[in-house]
C-alpha cells in the first residue's frame, strides 16, 4: 500500500477553461492533490504564501503580473516550491526567461495527461522536464544580428540602448558621464560591428532583433 503523501499542486492561469481542465485532470490523479488556483501572477504569490504548494503549474502570459515575474518572486521567497511553466508559447527568449526566473520545467499546453503527471513528479523531485519544442528553441543557432551584437562591449551595448531610446550624442555623453568624442567612437564601433551605415539602421536592427532590453 502506498502511504506517500500526494504532491500538492496549484494552478495559475488567466483562462477559466484551462483551469477547469487542469482541475479535472488533477482529480483523477491519486498521487496529486489540487490545493488552489490563481488567475494571475499576483494572485499566485499571495496564494503561495497561504497554501505552500509543492508544485505550481504556471501560465506565462497573463494580465496584472506575468508568469515569469511571479516565478522569480516565488523562487526567491519559497525555493522549495517548484514551478512548471505551462504555456502555449515556445519562443527561445521566453523559455530562457522562465528558466532564469527559476522554473523547473517548461511544457506546452498540448501535453498529454500522463506526461504532465510525470513532469509534476519529476519537478517535485528536483528534476527538470522540457517540452521537445522548448529544447528545440533553446538549441536554435543565434540569428546573424545576435551574433554581431555579441561582439559589442558592455559600454557599446549601453550606448546602443540609449540610441534606441532616442538620445542624442550630447545626451548619451551626459547620461554615461563620458565625453562626446568618446560617444562618437562608440557609435562608430557599433555601426562597424553591426554592419550598418547609420545610427538609424543600427536602431532598426536593434529593435527588430531585440538586441537591447
Amino acid at each position: 500500500m502506498n502511504t506517500a503523501q500526494p504532491i500538492r499542486v496549484m494552478i495559475v492561469d488567466d483562462h477559466a477553461m484551462v483551469r477547469k481542465g487542469l482541475i479535472a485532470f488533477l482529480k483523477n490523479e491519486p498521487t496529486l492533490e489540487l490545493v488552489g488556483e490563481a488567475r494571475d501572477g499576483r494572485e499566485a504569490i499571495e496564494s503561495c504564501e497561504r497554501l505552500q504548494p509543492d508544485v505550481i503549474l504556471m501560465d506565462l502570459i497573463m494580465p496584472e503580473l506575468g508568469g515569469v515575474a511571479a516565478t522569480r518572486t516565488i523562487h526567491q521567497r519559497w525555493p522549495s516550491v517548484q514551478v512548471i511553466a505551462l504555456t502555449s508559447f515556445q519562443e527561445k527568449e521566453l523559455v530562457q526567461d522562465a528558466f532564469q526566473a527559476g522554473a523547473m520545467g517548461y511544457l506546452l499546453k498540448n501535453v498529454s495527461g500522463d506526461e504532465l503527471a510525470e513532469a509534476i513528479r519529476q519537478a517535485h523531485g528536483g528534476r527538470p522536464t522540457l517540452a521537445p519544442e522548448a529544447v528545440q528553441a533553446l538549441i536554435q543557432p543565434p540569428s546573424e544580428a545576435e551574433s554581431l551584437a555579441a561582439d559589442l562591449t558592455r559600454r557599446e551595448q549601453e550606448v546602443l540602448a540609449l540610441l534606441v531610446k532616442g538620445m542624442s550624442n550630447p545626451e548619451i555623453a551626459a547620461h554615461l558621464v563620458i565625453s562626446r568624442s568618446t560617444v562618437k567612437v562608440h557609435i562608430s564601433s557599433i555601426l562597424s560591428k553591426l554592419g550598418v551605415a547609420s545610427r538609424g539602421e543600427a536602431i532598426s536592427l536593434a529593435i527588430q532583433n531585440k538586441l537591447v532590453r
